[in-house]
């Protein structure tokens, strides 16, 4: 019997003895009273879901285009590190918190992104590290990205929005760029420890120049009045795009920024290809891209108050501005302005990881 049902002998016992006294359990009885039983991890463990986000924090990714996350972590590592920090769970467990806190299994896929880069996890480490420091003492870390570049104009935009049957809101049946008013550029600031975002809505290029100015319009407009008595920023930024860890204009706009602001910025890069685990992708995007989803972007106001409108049950809330600025492609650094940047390289990857501080003393911040 045991070696048919798969049931434990006890079990099997228990069920005969239940036969012969007349009294078997109806089906679909309970086994065992109410509040019986093995009390939930998160009952005896109350730190065990502040644990498992921390071990997650580092490698936590999303789809930029919804809210679903995923760890390269796997549940059984999870479950070792949990055990290691004293937390007695068993993997099915952790697998259960992982669904209650929103990852999701994802089957494989192909990219075009290429191999792994070989410093890519001591690359995570150090910066969950740098930031790590930077939010103890109350300094202020944002992840920063420009989002996809979205066509202005009586466009279809995907997705569904509730609008009376019959009446759906026409727009072009063909896609010409001539048919366009222009072209947003939505380049993103999130600040980590606030949950809060700004997305500055640029109308020509995504250039480095377009980047440290965004970067420049948070800290006025927002960074400043939350850390006014700070003296020190972390950026953790893409590799590559306008603000690529080769690009020499980068790091010029950013001196800039730094002397006028007297800010000493930290920057930290994430390796090529690793663009979906900046925080920004599914902490603030994400939700932008839900939020507009079946709504034509018919104009730049109506970009900038779909984003501004963007709010989460978590807290999340995004301020947009537009940006009417020309911003030209193709402006190189000069040596000078290369030698005379106040740069100081950190290992172990100096290429991704550098301080840039003010050259002179801050007048005006």
């Amino acid at each position: 019997m045991h070696s048919l049902t798969g049931l434990s002998e006890n079990t099997i016992i228990r069920g005969m003895r239940e036969v012969k006294r007349g009294k078997p359990e109806k089906m679909g009885a309970r086994a065992r009273n109410r509040g019986g039983g093995r009390k939930r991890i998160d009952t005896t463990e109350p730190d065990v879901s502040a644990l498992l986000h921390e071990i997650l924090d580092e490698s936590t990714a999303g789809d930029p285009m919804s809210p679903i996350k995923w760890t390269r972590k796997s549940c059984r590592t999870i479950e070792q590190e949990l055990r290691r920090k004293k937390i007695d769970v068993s993997y099915p467990t952790v697998c259960r918190l992982l669904h209650e806190s929103g990852y999701t299994l994802q089957s494989n896929r192909k990219d075009k992104e290429g191999k792994s880069h070989p410093d890519r996890d001591l690359q995570f480490r150090f910066i969950a590290g740098q930031a790590s420091v930077f939010l103890d003492t109350g300094r202020p870390v944002i992840s920063v990205d420009t989002k996809k570049k979205e066509r202005v104009g009586e466009f279809k935009n995907a997705g569904e929005t509730w609008r009376t049957k019959g009446t759906p809101e026409k727009v072009n049946v063909y896609d010409f760029p001539n048919l366009a008013i222009g072209t947003a550029v939505p380049y993103g600031t999130y600040d980590v420890a606030r949950n809060e975002g700004f997305v500055n809505v640029g109308m020509s290029h995504d250039t480095a120049e377009f980047a440290v100015e965004s970067i420049r319009q948070w800290w006025k407009l927002v960074g400043k009045k939350h850390y006014s008595k700070t003296k020190e920023l972390l950026i953790c930024a893409d590799g590559g795009g306008s603000n690529s860890s080769a690009s020499r204009r980068w790091k010029v706009n950013l001196q800039k920024f730094s002397d006028a602001t007297g800010l000493k910025v930290t920057v930290c890069h994430y390796p090529p290809g690793t663009s979906k685990w900046n925080k920004i992708e599914h902490r603030m995007f994400s939700f932008i891209s839900m939020n507009w989803r079946g709504k034509p972007l018919v104009s730049y106001e109506t970009v900038v108050n779909l984003i501004g409108a963007t709010k989460t049950a978590k807290g999340l809330q995004v301020r947009a501005r537009l940006d009417r600025q020309t911003y030209e492609k193709g402006i190189k650094a000069t040596d000078e302005e290369m030698e005379s940047l106040a740069i100081q390289r950190l290992e172990p990857f100096p290429r991704w990881n550098y301080i840039i501080s003010p050259r002179k003393p801050n007048t005006t911040n």
